[in-house]
């Protein structure tokens, strides 16, 4: 059975204003996605499932789905702030849902298979698709075996600004102990340096790893998330802005010593649109990876 790609498409909405604001970055009005889904089917993944808000569900069906429909088994589930464990209840006032893990929770009724998950408008790279993949492959029928791909905090770094990331903690063995968000990382004079809890410049290689959340996981990820997603709504559920997020919940899985997650290094570089300035080098990025015959200048024909 190939893996899924699980994309976290929810918050395309609010973030762009809209689907007709979706960004067309590349040579032909590609958006950063339609370069992972490339890489993803290239890689051998079987399936894509969308998690998206109901509000734009025929819009994203006409610029999103049907392009890849003919390529690749598509499913679309739903992100809503009311959809919760029976039982839980949350502050009427709340106006958003719970963050990344809880829109991973919406995919347990269609994905029954090793599942990667990634950012809608995040740039991720081949290599990272492939070693993910892989990883994914191994561990078919397997349980409690999880991967995030460990990018280079040197190759995510905004030439328009300083950045946060959450750097990761590994063992001897690779895998992850726990992963500790730093703010303010930034490369002044060939060294990289992030601001610590003191507001002091700590110096920090240029391979340590970070998370990009580019993650793998067996379906056994989704009972375990449920269980914590309870617990999450009885302590944090009447805040107003309180986040259900994947590091939050895979570090309390490790903590517990009930799985493990393998830190897979990559080569890619990672690239977004962290700020507005960003646009205009991630657009001459990706003409250059097409100039070099990464991508053709037309992804889906």
């Amino acid at each position: 059975m190939k893996p899924t790609l699980f994309v976290l498409a929810a918050g395309m909405g609010s973030r762009y204003g809209g689907l007709k604001q979706m960004d067309g970055l590349g040579p032909n009005g590609e958006t950063i996605m339609d370069y992972s889904i490339y890489d993803a089917i290239k890689a051998g993944f079987g399936k894509i499932v969308f998690v998206i808000r109901t509000s734009f569900e025929n819009d994203f069906n006409v610029a999103v789905v049907d392009k890849f429909k003919n390529l690749i088994e598509t499913d679309i589930v739903f992100q809503e702030i009311n959809k919760i464990p029976a039982g839980c209840t949350y502050n009427s006032e709340r106006e958003k849902p719970w963050g990344t893990n809880h829109a991973v929770l919406m995919g347990k009724d269609v994905i029954h298979e090793p599942f990667a998950v990634i950012n809608a408008d995040d740039y991720y790279g081949q290599e990272s698709f492939a070693v993910l993949a892989d990883f994914l492959r191994s561990v078919e029928n397997k349980k409690n075996e999880y991967c995030m791909i460990g990018y280079r905090v040197g190759n995510t770094l905004s030439e328009s600004g300083a950045v946060s990331r959450g750097v990761c903690v590994v063992d001897e063995n690779g895998l992850l102990k726990n992963v500790v968000e730093r703010t303010h990382i930034e490369e002044k004079g060939g060294s990289i340096n992030y601001l610590d809890e003191k507001g002091e410049e700590v110096n920090i290689p240029f391979n340590t790893p970070v998370s990009m959340n580019m993650w793998g996981f067996t379906p056994d990820y989704f009972e375990y998330s449920e269980i914590f997603f309870k617990k999450f709504l009885a302590d944090e559920g009447q805040k107003l802005k309180s986040e259900f997020y994947i590091p939050l919940a895979v570090n309390n899985l490790i903590i517990q010593n009930k799985v493990t997650c393998k830190v897979l290094d990559t080569p890619s570089k990672w690239f977004g649109v962290t700020y507005a300035d960003d646009r205009p080098q991630v657009v001459l990025k990706l003409n250059e990876l097409v100039r070099r015959g990464i991508y053709p200048s037309k992804l889906f024909k």
